[in-house]
């Protein structure tokens, strides 16, 4: 599916555990970190997706959604991964952006639940520290998701 801009549709998830720190996943075979996100489905609901992509990326979608962005955030690919990156098809990506509650167990995270799989390491992370890693293209963005939810990603 692709937008009148060119940027594929998406669903990102600020997940959390019950110390309001949050997962952060690296990306398998590269120095990068990110939250879980994914493409949303033709005619697929955002809360759908995020389900979806939750079992797909860590194994288990045991989660409660606490809030979504009121907006869809966009964000281009820097000039070199356009035409290689997201099957080549797309400019960037759109998201809706939720804050989701693991209701799970941390046994219960497993990365090679599906493969191929997205991420070859995890942790849990207080948000402040998120800005600490080399986030790329990604860093304006993930700013605007710390202070855009703050008021639900409080430290506990």
């Amino acid at each position: 599916m692709l937008d009148r801009e060119g940027f594929r549709p998406n669903v990102g998830i600020v997940l959390l555990n019950a110390r309001n720190e949050v997962f952060w996943g690296k990306r398998l075979r590269e120095h990068s970190w990110q939250f879980p996100q994914g493409g949303i489905d033709a005619d697929e609901a955002p809360e759908t997706a995020l389900f979806r992509e939750l079992d797909e990326e860590i194994g288990t979608s045991a989660v409660s959604i606490l809030g979504q962005h009121p907006e869809w955030l966009s964000y281009d690919l820097p000039p070199h991964l356009i035409g290689r990156a997201l099957g080549g098809r797309y400019r960037g990506q759109t998201q809706a952006w939720f804050v989701v509650r693991f209701e799970g167990d941390d046994r219960d995270i497993r990365l090679d639940a599906h493969l191929p799989a997205e991420f070859d390491a995890w942790a849990w992370v207080p948000l402040a520290d998120v800005q600490r890693y080399d986030l790329g293209f990604k860093r304006a963005l993930y700013a605007r998701l710390a202070e855009d939810f703050a008021d639900i990603i409080r430290p506990a």
